[in-house]
């Protein structure tokens, strides 16, 4: 696996403040409102429910013990009420996270790879892409989970996270700089690669992680890969709506 750690910005010209903004309230939702994760209430809430998507009808469900495959049984939290319409869900759960390492590694993507895109497309279109692409990615997961979806239940497991979103970005920074060099780890060894080599390896995983794992349901081991396919799409097609046809030309390496 692939594992970037920064990439080059010596051509940046202005200051990310939407980027940075977008980190600090991902940053401040998960550590003030969702309590670093143990407010279950508050995340049952606001996060994406297939079925609520699908139908329009917000869904409270009791708390319930299930058996893992180990013979443990954890208690699952129900889903709680959302106050307002529950489409804003696809607003809210893009800046949610269901842990410190979920929140670490999507934070780190954005860090790198959101300020290339704003300083391309500029502040206002850059937080109208980032938003756009999340709630396309938000969709596509409702639409796989209710077509492949092999159990009912399925439609009732809730997602949330800014890995969607982010997709969109790494999308977009594909198309825009393809050839710029991006420092990673890459299977334990600290080199550069192109920015295509770094992004198409975390794309082909997936792709091939998705596709595996169609016939039991859109989301597996908690992460639903469908959201980052859709939202990396999202961002490979908007991106060329966004981009005023390039305010700068890629550094040449």
């Amino acid at each position: 696996m692939v594992f970037p750690l920064y990439d080059d910005n010596t051509d940046r010209t202005i200051v990310p403040w939407v980027n940075y903004a977008f980190i600090a309230l991902n940053i401040f939702v998960f550590v003030v409102l969702q309590k670093l994760g143990s407010d279950t209430s508050f995340t049952y809430s606001f996060s994406t429910v297939p079925a609520e998507i699908m139908t329009g009808n917000d869904v409270v469900t009791s708390p319930r013990v299930v058996e893992i495959a180990t013979g443990q049984q954890i208690l699952v939290p129900g889903l709680g009420e959302t106050p307002l319409s529950v489409y804003l869900t696809l607003f809210t759960s893009m800046f949610m996270h269901g842990g410190i390492a979920h929140i670490a590694g999507n934070m780190l993507f954005l860090w790198i790879f959101g300020d290339n895109i704003e300083d391309r497309l500029g502040h206002v279109k850059y937080l109208v892409f980032y938003l756009l692409c999340g709630v396309i990615a938000s969709l596509a997961h409702v639409f796989t989970t209710g077509v492949f979806a092999s159990q009912e239940s399925s439609m009732l497991v809730p997602s949330l996270g800014a890995s969607g979103a982010i997709s969109g970005v790494l999308g977009g920074y594909l198309l825009l700089h393809p050839k710029r060099r991006v420092t990673v780890i890459l299977f334990r060894f600290l080199t550069q690669v192109p920015a295509y080599v770094a992004i198409g390896i975390w794309f082909a995983f997936q792709l091939i992680s998705g596709l595996g794992m169609l016939g039991g349901g859109s989301q597996q081991g908690g992460v639903a890969y469908a959201a980052h396919i859709g939202g990396f799409l999202a961002g490979l097609i908007l991106i060329k709506f966004f981009d005023s046809g390039g305010r700068k030309a890629e550094p040449a390496y």
